[in-house]
């Protein structure tokens, strides 16, 4: 018996449904979940504060839920202790910007964190509402490892408000504090021409300074063919790294300009921005005669192939090093939206960066000290 196109758009309908109703369920159990760790953290917290229990208590308190509730999950001395430091963390935490607007702008360089309080805060069962909405929707284990791995409260702002927006499985979140994300956001802003900061001005919370490609597992010595060839075969961990609203479209993008072709090396959209991004590889330094070829190929994509009601592309020249000073001078002058940023084939050295981040923070308390 054949079924109908009406059938089978109702069978797929029924299927939505019940796809949506298991996501609303989650969310439900999830928000439930982190209500309920806070509110055990607290009464912990304060009984302890207050010298009323001792830490001995909390292994009294384990033993009797799993006495009260054989089969009960996640009520060990361990986690019972980690809910206490999950409350500690954020009762008085204000927010700042999101992880995007986290630099101050000088010339985009300064990259002094914002920590400007937020508008005065709504209490609801002694969590801050605006930090509740933000808690309640990642998984407890997200939170474990935000708490585990943070050394400062912006820090843990940082990757809770990035973790949301990119949708970050625990594997990737592991992989982004690895990689010293906040230490790197904090100490190089991305370098950008002044039409970025102007005409894009949001963009700066969406590119990054340096990108990992350490899933491709590159030699030292490798041709531009092997780099190109790698993000390709890996394109969704690129992808991952880049952020979650920048779509590809196309490698080796055909340009064509009076009687000659041209190729881009990758085009990518980013939804966010309403843009087309165009990114150039490079396995040398970065030199200032990179920047005329890219903003040939931005000029040629806003006539040729950018959509009426999208925003001027922006251009990312991706480059194995670069001389800050020597991508500043290039930078003032160009009339075109474009960033330079490096790709790095390894993981930093994530102790030497947190020495360099403690000094930054030590610098800038002693100029507020002298001001």
């Amino acid at each position: 018996m054949s079924r109908g196109p009406s059938v089978d758009s109702t069978f797929t309908e029924i299927a939505k449904l019940i796809a949506s109703a298991k996501v609303r369920a989650a969310q439900a159990v999830n928000t439930a979940l982190i209500d309920l760790y806070w509110q055990v953290g607290r009464i912990i917290s304060r009984k302890i504060a207050a010298a009323e229990w001792g830490e001995g208590v909390v292994d009294q308190l384990a033993t009797y839920l799993a006495r009260a509730h054989p089969g009960l999950r996640g009520f060990t001395r361990r986690n019972l202790f980690r809910m206490r430091q999950f409350y500690d963390a954020w009762r008085d935490h204000e927010l700042v910007p999101p992880a995007g607007a986290l630099m101050a702008s000088d010339a985009g360089r300064t990259g002094r964190p914002i920590v400007t309080p937020a508008v005065t805060q709504l209490q609801t069962s002694g969590l801050p509402e605006k930090v509740a909405a933000l808690l309640r929707q990642l998984p407890w284990t997200h939170h474990l490892i935000i708490l585990g791995q943070s050394k400062r409260a912006e820090e843990r702002e940082f990757y809770l408000r990035l973790a949301i927006r990119e949708r970050w499985s625990k594997r990737e979140l592991e992989r982004q504090f690895k990689g010293s994300l906040f230490e790197r956001a904090v100490l190089t802003p991305p370098l950008a021409s002044p039409a970025v900061s102007r005409d894009h001005a949001e963009a700066l919370a969406v590119f990054k300074d340096a990108y990992l490609i350490e899933f491709l597992d590159l030699p030292r010595e490798h041709a531009e063919r092997d780099l190109h060839r790698g993000l390709l075969l890996k394109l969704r961990d690129f992808l991952g790294e880049l952020g979650r609203d920048f779509c590809f479209v196309g490698t080796e993008f055909p340009i064509q300009v009076g009687s000659r072709d041209f190729a881009l090396d990758l085009l990518f959209f980013h939804r966010g921005l309403n843009c087309l991004v165009a990114i150039e590889l490079k396995v040398g330094r970065f030199e200032p005669e990179h920047l005329g070829k890219l903003g040939f190929y931005l000029e040629a994509l806003d006539r040729d192939v950018r959509k009426p009601h999208e925003q001027p592309a922006i251009g990312v020249l991706l480059c194995a090093s670069k001389d800050e000073e020597v991508v500043e001078y290039a930078l003032n002058r160009t009339l075109s939206p474009a960033l330079i940023a490096e790709y790095r084939t390894q993981l930093p050295d994530k102790r030497l960066l947190q020495a360099k981040l403690h000094e930054f923070y030590r610098q800038n308390v002693s100029d507020e000290d002298e001001a």
